[in-house]
């Protein structure tokens, strides 16, 4: 896979991914929505030591006990989300990433905390909670 690239509203912040994707994914959490102040957060997850800054330097948020997001300090653009659960992986807000299209959802989580008047017509696969809970 080519690398991708990626960055911030400003252009503060940015990125290259150097392997192609594990998943890619919409979110519905609340968390989720609440850091972006959006309905839905669209992320694709790769390896982390694929994922490196070729520009700038995230801050940090710690939104829970286990969960780190980075974003531009400068902008407030939200780029990423580790938890400490999968050190080995590292999310990715796929609508920063320069080509968003790329990778394109193929299921959405948590739809448990999906705000109502929010109505999917995609025909993805859905769950109320995550993947891998069915």
């Amino acid at each position: 896979m080519a690398t991708v690239e990626g960055g911030c509203f400003c252009g503060a912040v940015r990125y290259r991914i150097g392997a192609a994707p594990k998943a890619s994914l919409v979110c519905h959490c609340r968390s989720c929505r609440r850091a972006a102040a959006a309905p839905a957060v669209p992320w694709i997850t790769v390896a982390a030591d694929a994922f490196a800054l070729s520009a700038g330097a995230l801050r940090f948020h710690r939104s829970s006990p286990p969960v780190r997001r980075g974003f531009c300090k400068a902008c407030g653009t939200p780029l990423t989300y580790q938890h400490d659960g999968r050190p080995a992986d590292i999310d990715v807000t796929t609508a920063s990433l320069d080509d968003p299209e790329a990778f394109p959802p193929a299921y959405h989580v948590q739809l448990g905390d999906e705000l109502t008047w929010v109505r999917l017509g995609d025909s993805l696969p859905a769950y109320r909670g995550w993947k891998s809970e069915g």
